[in-house]
């Protein structure tokens, strides 16, 4: 499908309205058409790729992860192409737990490896292996507040029976977040929601909160988002 500078005569320029187009199948009319953008990423096939005597040469190192229309990572051997390798890595330890450690080139210049490696012990204080291991954010600096409708009256959910497993996910996060500083203990708290248990794709536990009654008394924001179609037009034609 392309414009002409014809197909301009009649609108406003520059153009950034929602694309409408009405398609004639078989004698009858479509109203609405949904105009495929494209995908960020194509996928050839070992067959395809064989079929067109590609070489390795050819190839590009890509190891980003490939995600799918559902938002979950693809991974799929099928996508791999002998001879497509990507630059090996090698572990450098920080001191003497072996969880931490970077990693830096192999194929890395001699003298740019040790400059690389020096700098970055240097400067190990800026790095934290785990989201609890960060220090934070100064509340004198910037301090959030909900937005609650002051003439809602607090809710208290009734209190939920939890399995085991789940009370000793919800105990181990909560002693985590505690250390932190990221949350401190109240009592005779207003507010009270539930914590909801949810296996992850790697068999561990995230804890999270029902603010259900909560989310309810917060105000909507007059301003919405703009949809994503609308975001998508307004890009056209700007590099």
């Amino acid at each position: 499908m392309s414009f002409s500078d014809e197909d301009k005569i009649g609108t406003l320029q520059p153009h950034d309205d929602a694309l409408v187009v009405t398609l004639r199948i078989g004698g009858h009319d479509v109203k609405i058409v949904l105009v495929d953008q494209g995908s960020k990423a194509e996928i050839m096939y070992p067959d395809l790729y064989k079929g067109l005597n590609l070489k390795p040469k050819n190839l590009a190192c890509f190891d980003s992860p490939l995600v799918g229309f559902d938002g979950k990572i693809v991974i799929s051997s099928d996508v791999v192409v002998e001879g497509a390798k990507c630059e090996e890595l090698e572990e450098i330890a920080i001191g003497e737990d072996k969880d931490k450690f970077f990693q830096v080139g192999v194929q890395l210049p001699p003298r740019e490896k040790e400059e690389l490696i020096f700098f970055l012990r240097e400067n190990v204080d800026v790095f934290t292996w785990n989201a609890y291991e960060a220090s934070g954010m100064d509340p004198n600096f910037i301090f959030h507040h909900l937005n609650v409708n002051p003439s809602v009256t607090p809710k208290k959910q009734p209190s939920q029976r939890s399995s085991k497993e789940h009370s000793d996910a919800v105990k181990e996060e909560v002693i985590k977040l505690k250390r932190a500083g990221a949350i401190k203990e109240v009592f005779y708290p207003e507010w009270l929601a539930n914590t909801v248990v949810v296996k992850k794709k790697y068999e561990k536990w995230r804890v999270c909160v029902a603010f259900t009654n909560l989310n309810k008394t917060c105000p909507k924001d007059p301003f919405p988002m703009p949809r994503i179609d609308q975001l998508v037009d307004a890009t056209v034609g700007h590099p």
